[in-house]
């Protein structure tokens, strides 16, 4: 029922169902959610954390560290949740996605917030990817330079 509300016409309600990412029908029996840290899926089928922009480019960057690839994400609008752990859990992807209106008001997902969904492969192998990228100097939170600072230095180190 999101024609006259979240679409002006039938037609773009039916076409926002449409192209929703989903799941084969009998693939997964049911849904659990535990925190990740508990380990009581092991392994769990996708991993999902809340952050910031910055958190989730330098997440990223982990990902790419050791196997480059080009990430494309995509926006559904509301019901988010299908870009993120839906699409995760159809395409075995890495999944980023904008939080909707429900996992802001429902879910209290703070207004600088993304979502980001992967298989357990691939978080760990993010994680791996930022412990060399720390130790190459680049860390989270990013320290600025600053507008009086010359940024020559700090370029020259990060992109020669």
């Amino acid at each position: 029922h999101m024609n006259g509300v979240w679409f002006g016409n039938k037609e773009a309600s039916a076409a926002h169902q449409a192209q929703m990412p989903r799941v084969p029908d009998g693939k997964y029996n049911g849904l659990v959610v535990s925190p990740l840290r508990s380990a009581r899926l092991d392994p769990p089928d996708i991993c999902m954390f809340y952050g910031t922009p910055g958190q989730m480019i330098y997440f990223i960057n982990g990902l790419q560290y050791h196997r480059y690839r080009r990430y494309d994400f995509t926006v559904t609008g509301e019901s988010a949740c299908a870009d993120s752990w839906g699409r995760a859990l159809a395409t075995r992807q890495t999944s980023l996605s904008l939080p909707c209106f429900a996992e802001r008001r429902y879910g209290g997902v703070a207004d600088d917030e993304l979502l980001m969904a992967c298989p357990p492969d691939e978080f760990l192998r993010a994680i791996e990817g930022m412990g060399h990228l720390g130790k190459n100097g680049l860390r989270y939170p990013f320290p600025p330079y600053g507008a009086v600072m010359d940024p020559a230095l700090g370029m020259a180190k990060s992109y020669s």
